[in-house]
Parts: C-alpha cells; sequence; structure tokens
C-alpha cells in the first residue's frame, strides 16, 4: 500500500488484475487502510449470504457487473455500474445473485473496517476466511 499523503489509483488498471476464479466469495486489494476509513476495490465472484459489519458504515460504487442486492428488510434490488449502495453498520445484507460478471465495487468503509468484521446471520454460511481474500493487485 502506498505511503505517501496522496495517491492516484489507476482502477481500471486494478480491475484488469483481478483473476479469472476465486475459492473466496470475493477478493479485494485495499486502495487506504486509516483508522478513519478504509478504500478498496473488490471482485464478487460467488453470491454472498446475509451478513453484517459490526464496525463501520458501508458505502459501494458499482464499478461493473450487475448483481441483486438485499438490505435490511427491503426487496431485492438490482443494481450496476454507476450506482452507490449505502448502508450503516450491523445493517444485515446480502448478494443473493450475481447477474452480470465482473461485479466489481469500490468500497469506502467509514471507520476503517478490519477484514475480519464479518458476521454471518447463519454461522454455517462462512467465516472471515470464505468470505474476503485480500491481494495487491496495483
Amino acid at each position: 500500500m502506498p505511503e505517501s499523503k496522496a495517491t492516484i489509483f489507476e482502477i481500471q488498471t486494478i480491475l484488469k488484475n483481478f483473476p479469472a476464479t476465486a475459492s473466496t466469495m470475493l477478493i479485494d486489494t485495499r486502495l487506504t487502510d486509516e483508522p478513519q476509513a478504509s478504500a478498496r476495490v473488490f471482485r464478487s465472484y460467488h453470491p454472498a449470504p446475509a451478513h453484517y459489519h459490526a464496525t463501520c458504515d458501508e458505502y459501494l460504487y458499482v464499478l461493473t457487473g450487475r448483481a441483486l442486492i438485499v438490505l435490511g428488510d427491503e426487496p431485492p434490488a438490482e443494481v450496476g455500474p454507476g450506482q452507490l449502495i449505502f448502508f450503516k453498520k450491523a445493517t444485515i445484507h446480502s448478494m443473493p445473485e450475481i447477474l452480470e460478471h465482473p461485479f466489481t465495487v469500490l468500497a469506502v468503509d467509514t471507520p476503517r473496517r478490519d477484514p475480519s468484521d464479518v458476521i454471518f446471520v447463519n454461522p454455517a454460511d462462512g467465516s472471515p476466511d470464505s468470505f474476503i481474500e485480500s491481494q495487491q493487485l496495483y
């Protein structure tokens, strides 16, 4: 991760560096990792069961692809490029279906989200290790 006070990230280059497949639900690359906020780009490879984050609010800006997203008690919503999704900490959310691959997102977590902060509603659905793998893609 860059150590400078300012960095310009080549998002399209990062997107091209994601592998074609993954054993985890997501692969991400962290752009920033400060106590106040973390930013990352991730690609979803598999649907994500209902889960939540205990420590942060999350902003998700869809870069490519389309998916069904469920936020709290709302009905599923189809999301695609150019849409910004926001939810507060402890909001249960899921992605039951990827409609168009690759589904990639720019995520900003406030404050910083530790990679282990993923709590599945049904613990049998996964763990932080099966949910996300971080890779340095730039």
